[in-house]
């Protein structure tokens, strides 16, 4: 009788450990007139915020609103989202997406890219280096498949992808990476990075972006100061107080809305071994307000003024690190050897610094896109623009998006910016345009 007693025990006890390790996922389409309204209720674990917010990002969903709360070992997240239109979420597949992606974060785990051997640089950015790095790739016979770069503060993070151009097989011999190392390496220090330039062949699973926010932070991009500086940026206000009574540090953000802003944000606060225990995100007008209630992981808040700072000049740089800077050129190609090795080298023979790069390759076609800006960091002249469409091929390369600082100098250009402005209207759109037409910072919260 006592064994028949403990089997219900037991299945109720089953049930509560899977209950304890799945997360709850509600997604609701009524509750909000303007977003869908998606619920997440876990158990505490470290990193949990993260998971949930890099599933929205990666599934192109902009986060409208959110509240996060803790209460001894239990998590609540609520988010507002819609896709990149500004429209709830209506298709099913999509939400099914999302259901079964939040459901399954206490096990997912990020996955490497089969098949490509991933290489890390950092270094100190100069006009034409990627330029340099990728004739290097392609001399040494490497097809470079995936890649993103960014820039900040005079520093630059690539994360690259590779395959052996005659084999189509990751590059194993040991020998022959230690030669692309070494040769990048060179072209990273130029003549005044001897100490800081690093190449590496990365083992690593973790999320791509995650992956250049880290390794960025470990160069020290958030106290160094530009070489080149790029103009139109507006910088993110942060502050830090200490909530005493609480035992809470809390961080204030107010900045232009972007997508993946939470992301850039939660990411640094994790990889900083900070925990978030109680958050407010609202957004209107393309401005953002972010409030978090954080505590380091053995559960203390920040003791000194010299952390507030720290922690101030961080964020600041996770922010500004995936700015649009510069004019978006979309470059769609069939793929061959050595194409972004001629692309770039275009770009630098007429002086244009490319500030942000994403690289992807698919059945046989290159889609790049690349920032770019003058030498100095400002708006490059159209007619350059002009030249370099015309020279890689219009049917091939397009101006995709415009920077806000196209507008921002009079009207004495505007005869200059028509045809740039043409392009833009011809062109397919963009994800990000409504961000990059619009700036200014919301005020603050009483």
């Amino acid at each position: 009788m006592m064994q028949m007693d403990r089997i219900p025990f037991l299945e109720e006890y089953e049930k509560l450990v899977v209950r304890m390790n799945t997360p709850g996922v509600m997604i609701d389409n009524a509750g909000c007139v303007d977003a869908t309204r998606i619920m997440i209720d876990s158990a505490r674990k470290d990193g949990i915020l993260l998971e949930a917010v890099q599933v929205l990002t990666d599934l192109n969903l902009s986060i409208k609103k959110g509240y996060v709360s803790s209460d001894g070992r239990w998590n609540m997240d609520v988010f507002h989202v819609t896709n990149l239109d500004g429209s709830k979420l209506t298709d099913d597949s999509i939400i099914n997406c999302i259901q079964q992606s939040l459901g399954t974060i206490h096990s997912r785990r990020s996955k490497s890219i089969d098949g490509m051997t991933a290489l890390e640089l950092t270094g100190t950015d100069r006009v034409g280096l990627l330029s340099e790095v990728f004739a290097v790739l392609s001399h040494l016979n490497c097809d470079v498949v995936e890649s993103k770069v960014w820039t900040h503060n005079g520093r630059i993070a690539a994360l690259i992808h590779l395959k052996d151009c005659d084999s189509g097989s990751p590059i194993e011999d040991a020998q022959k990476i230690d030669r692309i190392e070494a040769r990048l390496r060179n072209v990273l220090k130029g003549d005044n990075d001897i100490r800081s330039a690093k190449t590496s062949v990365s083992l690593a699973v973790t999320h791509t972006e995650r992956r250049l926010h880290q390794m960025m932070f470990a160069d020290r991009d958030y106290d160094r100061t530009p070489i080149i500086k790029t103009s139109g940026r507006c910088s993110p206000l942060v502050s830090v107080q200490n909530c005493l009574e609480k035992e809470y540090s809390v961080v204030n953000i107010q900045v232009k809305d972007r997508p993946k802003l939470l992301f850039d944000v939660v990411c640094t606060l994790t990889d900083m071994q900070y925990v978030v225990f109680h958050a407010t995100i609202n957004t209107a007008e393309n401005n953002a307000y972010l409030e978090f209630f954080i505590r380091h992981i053995d559960g203390t808040p920040i003791s000194s003024e010299a952390e507030k700072q720290r922690v101030i000049m961080c964020l600041r740089a996770a922010i500004e690190r995936r700015a649009s800077e510069g004019v978006m050129l979309e470059l769609l190609k069939p793929d061959k050897p050595g194409l972004l090795a001629e692309v770039t080298r275009t770009f630098r023979e007429n002086a244009m610094n490319v500030t942000q790069a994403e690289i992807s390759t698919t059945m046989g076609m290159a889609l790049n896109l690349f920032y770019v800006t003058d030498a100095m960091g400002n708006r490059v002249d159209p007619k350059v623009i002009d030249s370099v469409v015309q020279r890689i091929g219009s049917t091939y390369l397009r101006v995709k998006e415009l920077p806000l600082m196209y507008h921002q100098k009079g009207n004495s250009n505007e005869q200059n910016t028509s045809s740039l402005g043409a392009a833009v209207l011809f062109s397919l759109g963009s994800l990000l345009r409504r961000n990059l037409y619009n700036m200014g910072l919301i005020k603050s919260f009483s």
